[in-house]
């Protein structure tokens, strides 16, 4: 296990493609990360969190070029009205793998407004990132509840400080060309 200060470390981008589980701060709260392409990674984090099968992770992406479905022109003007930020967006999918559908025939994503961690999906690929806790538990505020919660079985840490706004994102839905909000 390695903890990082930054998410710039070019190791971070290492052992995320090499199949690797990482927990780092999101725009959100701290989230359990892997990358979204790789299905042993993936499963790990479901493992790691003891997550119900069926429930999809978010994905975050660095640009509209990261979905697994290109959207039309207009679908791509609904999402850029409300993106970059905390706003995640579940958008049908046909071309998404099964390990990030689980038979929901849909991808909840969001493209965050940190600059930071936009600059480390562009490198890595589109990333999940359920929140760092294992499942029923409260979501580690900090780097160091993270590790109680994981310990070694977390590749590496990336310690930004605590959370202090612990809001979700906004939950909307692309439904017939309209966003419907969820919450």
């Amino acid at each position: 296990m390695r903890v990082f200060t930054d998410k710039h470390d070019h190791d971070i981008v290492r052992l995320l493609s090499g199949g690797g589980v990482g927990i780092l701060r999101t725009d959100t709260l701290y989230g359990i990360v892997a990358r979204a392409n790789d299905e042993r990674a993936v499963e790990q984090v479901y493992h790691l969190k003891d997550r119900d099968s069926t429930k999809s992770p978010i994905v975050l992406i660095s640009s509209l070029e990261q979905l697994f479905d290109q959207p039309d022109e207009a679908t791509a003007k609904l999402i850029d009205d409300v993106w970059p930020g905390k706003v995640s967006i579940i958008i049908p999918s046909s071309h998404a793998p099964s390990w990030i559908t689980r038979g929901n025939g849909s991808v909840a994503y969001r493209l965050p407004a940190d600059d930071s961690l936009r600059q480390l999906l562009a490198q890595t690929g589109p990333l999940i990132a359920p929140s760092a806790n294992p499942e029923g538990e409260a979501p580690a505020m900090t780097v160091d509840a993270a590790i109680t919660y994981f310990g070694d079985d977390i590749d590496f840490y990336v310690d930004e400080g605590e959370v202090v706004d612990a809001a979700p994102s906004q939950l909307l839905r692309l439904i017939d060309g309209t966003l419907e909000r969820l919450r």
